[in-house]
């Protein structure tokens, strides 16, 4: 039976090289858990800022890339001479983005991808949030009939009561986190089967020469 691996990429890889302190080279990445541990299916869950595009949760199971990234090139093409230059970096930032995850489809992930929204904290402060938990057990759920093997890319101490279930259905669960970010629970769970990803650094580092 196959081998899959799960990606929470808020926390992985949210806050990119000032927390990680270096870059991910993704083909890498995908490559290295195919050759190390047979993963077949690499499932990524994570957010996108949309723009005002009205998502529809109910239709849909992740954001549209290709129908989003459109909409932000003929809104930068028709009112980009109309906005001041920081909104205008901004959209172009979002839209490098938005070709980012594409890339990401091209090497073999399946993403799952949720509106990036707003909240506003107790202190006022504005905060930009799109969290997947909940989707990412949801397909853990759903898929466990096909792995008999799974890699969960996340040190989210909320996955604990899913992946003990995992575990006592004959799962095999390999984490493989951060360890400063992985709870202490996730790490007293997976045991000998915990591996920090930090170690990875130079096998799926993104070379200096690349973009």
């Amino acid at each position: 039976m196959s081998t899959y691996a799960f990606i929470d990429a808020s926390n992985l890889f949210y806050g990119g090289e000032k927390s990680l302190g270096w870059r991910i080279d993704y083909l890498k990445l995908i490559k290295y858990l195919k050759t190390k541990y047979g993963v077949s299916e690499v499932y990524y869950f994570g957010g996108v800022e949309t723009h005002g595009y009205e998502y529809d949760y109910i239709k849909n199971d992740s954001v549209p890339l290709k129908y989003l990234e459109q909409k932000l090139v003929d809104y930068i093409d028709k009112k980009g001479s109309q906005v001041d230059e920081a909104k205008l970096l901004l959209l172009s930032r979002h839209l490098s983005r938005i070709k980012f995850y594409l890339k990401l489809q091209e090497f073999g992930y399946k993403l799952y991808l949720k509106p990036v929204k707003m909240y506003r904290q107790e202190n006022g402060v504005a905060q930009r949030k799109a969290n997947c938990d909940v989707e990412m057990a949801f397909y853990l759920m759903k898929e466990k009939d096909n792995f008999k093997k799974v890699l969960i890319l996340s040190g989210d101490g909320d996955f604990l009561p899913v992946l003990k279930y995992l575990k006592k259905v004959d799962k095999e669960v390999i984490i493989l986190a951060r360890g400063q970010r992985t709870a202490k629970e996730i790490r007293q769970f997976a045991g000998s089967n915990f591996k920090d990803f930090e170690y990875l650094r130079e096998l799926v580092k993104l070379e200096e020469n690349h973009k």
